[in-house]
């Protein structure tokens, strides 16, 4: 085997094996404080870097919930209350139901979903006269299928959708130890589970293999500049009030 051809036989194992994103799976409640601080604060904005092509995120939005059928019906008790139970019926039919159009070139089916569940998470159920935040995430994260997620959530559809998170989340803990559960390539571990929920980013990296994202190399040291620039700022300003 000549040396070129070896050199290419190894940038093509290089290059499948960074193609290969790392299966990353989060149980969540639409409702639970824990589930939209990890959401909000730890995963939404890791897949906002260079991450967000080696992790492959799965939401299963279902929780500590527990349903029970009745012939054709499907009845859900939620951990936080029956409005969950509609919050999840949403997170489940916008997973479904969410794609992205070909002049939307910037988005992916992927990054169309999180931003929608960070949106939901994030307004939770702090929002104005009842009126639930589905129509104004969907406006403000660039997705035309607002009528058809809603449409699903007070539908048999949308039961049917989130039966089937529960039956995910089901098989794999029953009942649900902890919500959020965060799972690495299919093998749970309680206490990666926990770090995650502090750290999603430098948890991820411990599984991407090389070559990693440059975010990879040093994320101890992003927090460090972030926390360094705010300090910053903030003794300026301090300063300047005796300027």
């Amino acid at each position: 085997m000549s040396h070129k051809y070896f050199c290419l036989v190894l940038v093509c194992i290089a290059a499948a094996a960074s193609a290969v994103k790392v299966p990353v799976t989060i149980y969540y409640e639409s409702l639970c404080p824990d589930s939209a601080k990890f959401i909000n604060e730890q995963v939404y904005p890791a897949m906002k870097t260079e991450l967000k092509d080696h992790l492959d995120i799965t939401l299963v939005p279902f929780g500590k919930s527990q349903y029970s059928t009745q012939g054709p019906d499907v009845l859900f008790t939620c951990h936080h209350g029956p409005n969950e139970c509609y919050g999840n019926k949403v997170h489940a039919c916008a997973i479904e139901l969410i794609q992205a159009n070909s002049y939307q070139t910037e988005f992916t089916r992927e990054s169309l979903t999180l931003d929608f569940v960070n949106c939901m998470m994030k307004v939770g159920k702090n929002f104005p006269d009842n009126v639930y935040p589905g129509a104004r995430c969907a406006r403000e994260n660039h997705i035309s299928t607002w009528e058809n997620i809603q449409q699903c959530a007070n539908s048999t559809d949308g039961s049917a959708l989130l039966k089937k998170q529960g039956d995910a989340t089901n098989n794999f803990q029953n009942p649900l130890v902890s919500v959020p559960t965060v799972v690495f390539k299919q093998q749970y571990d309680a206490k990666v589970s926990e770090r995650a929920q502090s750290a999603f980013l430098q948890t991820g990296c411990k599984y991407v293999p090389q070559p990693q994202p440059k975010i990879c190399a040093a994320p101890n040291a992003a927090n460090s500049i972030s926390y360094m620039s705010i300090l910053s700022i903030g003794l300026f300003l301090l300063l300047s009030r005796f300027l």
